[in-house]
């Protein structure tokens, strides 16, 4: 990912994600869109799990593992870990997901099923097919809710207790989130990843507050800029928006991670397999048989021109047409060349056409 830009809109584990991508040669900008309010800090957790040691659950949904061991830590230190414990042990438990068991087994306690897709929804058809009616199920979620589980369990006749773990809040720093969507809309940026629903939507709402979501729209829609999204439902704002984001099979940040740095690897514009090797051409730099070019701003658009004409001929007009200044003189366009050469360091990349131009050694496909 050498010469991408890349902004992280998250604020949990943004500091795991960016160096995940950093590692992988991107340039990483962080402007969390939303932040989060601890669990520790939030007084409606302990009421809730008050009233649950109270009056205890037949059923408790575990929808994430860091939200459990939230959920635990908060409870500890309010001096009631042993009896929310007493209460998880006598109730049935259900992950959503292999994280959230993990969590589970990590505080003493079996989850007694698992929904393998790790989604709400597979929880809900479960519940749904089992029969709530007049069962007491508490449900454990993060801030951006537990995608309508708790209201269609309701629904079916379920006394529903929801545990908000932690909480959105306002942006860290709403200078940053302002100066990141200009970015995306200028050109500045290459692709945008994001972890929750919320945060997507937050950001997105502050691309129409600076009146740029036609430039940003434009950007993700041609490619020029691309999303990427941790799993379908923090894909759900985007979708509604127009914009298909890259979304991996498993909704965890390495497999987010592997995703980008594979649409880079395989859809990367302007790619080519030349006689020194696979060349790609970035948006500020170039890549040659995995390794970054030193070339200069001119260098770079000269050696785009090459790319694009795909091995036919360029012209010495068509090399001065991307060069700065207006030039008519041949000579500095073999004097850019020349120079493209000596960056590129690879005998015959570059071939001279008597009288014509030159052409990029292109290997047929």
């Amino acid at each position: 990912m050498a010469g991408c830009v890349v902004l992280v809109t998250a604020d949990r584990r943004s500091g795991e994600l960016g160096s995940a991508l950093s590692r992988r040669g991107a340039t990483v900008r962080h402007a969390p869109a939303l932040s989060i309010v601890p669990h520790e800090h939030d007084d409606q957790l302990l009421l809730d799990t008050k009233a649950l040691v109270a009056d205890p659950p037949d059923t408790v949904v575990v929808t994430t593992g860091i939200g459990f061991r939230g959920w635990v830590e908060a409870a500890d230190a309010a001096g009631m870990a042993d009896d929310l414990t007493s209460v998880l042990v006598q109730a049935r438990i259900i992950a959503r997901g292999p994280k959230a068991r993990g969590a589970i087994q990590a505080a003493g306690l079996q989850a007694d099923w698992v929904a393998e897709s790790e989604t709400s929804a597979e929880i809900l058809d479960l519940l749904l097919s089992e029969g709530v009616a007049g069962q007491r199920i508490a449900v454990q979620h993060h801030g951006a809710g537990a995608d309508s589980l708790d209201t269609e369990l309701a629904a079916a006749g379920a006394d529903v207790h929801s545990l908000v773990v932690y909480r959105w809040g306002p942006a860290p720093d709403p200078h940053a989130v302002a100066a990141s969507v200009l970015a995306a809309a200028s050109g500045e940026i290459d692709a945008v990843v994001f972890t929750s629903a919320p945060g997507a939507a937050a950001w997105l709402a502050a691309v129409d507050d600076a009146e740029v979501w036609a430039a940003v729209r434009h950007r993700f829609t041609s490619g020029a800029m691309v999303a990427a999204a941790v799993g379908p439902v923090t894909a759900r704002p985007l979708l509604q928006r127009g914009i298909e984001p890259i979304v991996p099979d498993r909704g965890r940040l390495g497999a987010l991670v592997r995703s980008l740095v594979s649409h880079y690897e395989e859809a990367q514009t302007s790619a080519v397999t030349t006689a020194a090797g696979r060349l790609q051409v970035r948006r500020t730099v170039a890549v040659l048989d995995g390794h970054v070019l030193p070339l200069s701003p001119s260098g770079l658009e000269v050696l785009r021109l090459l790319v694009a004409a795909a091995g036919e001929v360029v012209t010495r007009t068509q090399v001065l047409s991307v060069l700065p200044g207006e030039s008519n003189d041949p000579h500095t366009a073999e004097v850019a060349v020349a120079r493209l050469r000596d960056a590129c360091a690879a005998k015959g990349l570059i071939r001279t056409v008597v009288k014509r131009g030159y052409r990029l050694d292109v290997v047929p496909g």
